[in-house]
């Protein structure tokens, strides 16, 4: 089931809250054990063969957990433990994601006839483990507090996060539902929840989806080997890199706003990434709960930059292609995470040489952020495309190789100007959705102090801004018109 969908706005959501908020007047535990049981049917809807594999790993992992969690010192066999439950863990997504991935490379690579099996992969499956994975090392370091089966079923299963994240610790949420308050209507937590879901669905149906219509032929074109022109390559290039930030931009909206009707905080996922003004800062701002799970449990035990400086920068690369690969199985993920890996690799050394060399002389901020930006769109390219020659015949284009020509089929015209002008502004003109509901603790700071400073609008419970809700909702229902997946619905 999709957060826009009919099924889910109209019946699914509202069902959910009533019995929700009715079962919690009377039991707690109860209501969160109704939770769980109405997560699973909402990860069930799309294909109910998959609830065994998610029920089995929640139930492996929440025995791995108990046995790390269960003494307050660290018991002996405990690395051990944790090391098994990891690898099933891995080896459970291995399966799943990449066991096609390495039987083709095998095949190309050492001549041989390895079966290719072709399986339709589990959504959510690498967020939920991943967020598994998280547990099982805070339990490991006895950071994990709460015990119970349904509480733990809840903090994985929890239907706002659990196709697309945020990557949620335990310790973040699971405090949250020890409150008495949480099982009660909260008139400020549904105002604030629909609003930041109304603005998520209008980004998700409205703005990624109105300019998905301008990106997907011109990388449908580089597929089939065609030329592209350097108006078609970067408007090809621009609208997806926009139509990715407001899809999954909008995904983390509705997640934090659907958790927030339901009286639960979720961490910051996306803090207006574009404006950052280099690429350790768009690491701060884009996926922020990933960037952070990659930083603690990858990052920071292979040495992270507490070593010699040749040694943080292969650790910086080795987080990136891991990540690179961990968004999908195939050789342009891992460019792309590899480009990520070079651009941290090289903002790490410029820092030196500013601080060394140049101190009080930074470049200057909106050079700074353009360039940023431009690095960021030709690293979407691979993310993108669907291969290497695919992306290769795009960035031939952006680099004008062939030409301006407005004869090209896939000319980049004043539809596609007007709806990229759209996003500039919105991207870079408009406060965030924490920005604007900053009064009313919108989110839990994923980085401590990170969160940008407020704009000049603020939201506050009145008639006109449930107006604008009441708007935004109606345009983003008026335009399901299909039914369009995430671009980060089965990663």
């Amino acid at each position: 089931m999709l957060f826009n969908s009919y099924a889910f706005l109209f019946a699914f959501l509202p069902a959910t809250l009533l019995l929700y908020f009715a079962v919690g007047r009377r039991s707690a535990l109860a209501a969160i054990g109704f939770l769980a049981l109405a997560s699973l049917f909402f990860y069930g809807w799309w294909n109910p063969r998959y609830l065994l594999l998610l029920c089995g790993s929640v139930g492996f992992n929440y025995l791995v957990g108990r046995r790390l969690a269960r003494s307050p010192q660290r018991a002996r066999g405990d690395g051990a433990v944790l090391w098994l439950g990891i690898a099933c863990n891995l080896a459970l997504l291995g399966a799943f994601k990449y066991a096609a991935f390495f039987a083709v490379n095998a095949n190309a690579l050492a001549g041989l006839a390895l079966p290719v099996p072709h399986i339709v992969l589990p959504l959510g499956i690498s967020f939920f483990t991943f967020t598994q994975i998280a547990y099982l090392v805070d339990a490991y370091r006895k950071e994990v507090r709460e015990y119970r089966f349904a509480h733990y079923g809840l903090f994985v299963t929890f239907f706002p996060h659990l196709l697309a994240g945020p990557v949620l610790h335990h310790a973040e949420v699971m405090p949250q539902f020890a409150r008495a308050g949480t099982f009660r209507f909260n008139p400020e937590n549904f105002a604030v929840g629909l609003t930041i879901f109304a603005i998520g669905l209008f980004k998700k149906v409205v703005l990624a989806d109105g300019i998905a219509e301008f990106a997907t032929p011109v990388f449908d074109a580089a597929g089939r080997g065609a030329t592209l022109t350097f108006l078609a390559a970067w408007g090809g290039a621009l609208c997806y890199t926009f139509q990715l930030y407001f899809d999954f931009s909008g995904y983390s909206d509705m997640a934090i706003g659907l958790a927030r009707l339901f009286g639960i905080v979720f961490p910051a996922n996306f803090n207006s990434p574009y404006k950052a003004a280099s690429i350790i800062d768009f690491w701060r701002r884009w996926h922020m709960t990933l960037s952070r799970f990659l930083r603690d449990y990858l990052y920071i035990p292979l040495g992270g930059g507490r070593c010699h400086p040749l040694r943080r920068h292969a650790n910086l690369m080795a987080t990136m292609l891991l990540g690179g690969l961990w968004h999908g199985a195939g050789w342009t993920f891992v460019i792309w995470g590899g480009l990520h890996g070079l651009y941290l690799v090289l903002n790490h050394a410029w820092r030196e040489v500013q601080q060394r060399w140049l101190p009080g002389h930074a470049l200057p901020r909106a050079f700074a952020q353009l360039l940023t930006f431009l690095a960021v769109v030709v690293a979407w390219v691979f993310f993108r495309a669907d291969s290497f020659s695919a992306a290769r015949v795009v960035l031939e284009g952006m680099a004008g190789m062939h030409g301006i020509s407005k004869a090209d089929p896939y000319y980049f015209g004043m539809p596609q100007l007007k709806g990229l002008l759209a996003m500039f502004v919105i991207a870079w003109g408009l406060p965030n959705a924490q920005q604007l509901l900053h009064r009313y603790r919108p989110v839990i700071a994923t980085y401590a102090g990170e969160l940008l400073a407020p704009g000049r609008l603020s939201w506050r419970p009145s008639g006109a801004w449930a107006l604008l809700t009441a708007v935004l909702l109606l345009a983003a229902v008026v335009n399901l018109t299909h039914v369009s997946e995430f671009l980060y619905y089965q990663f």
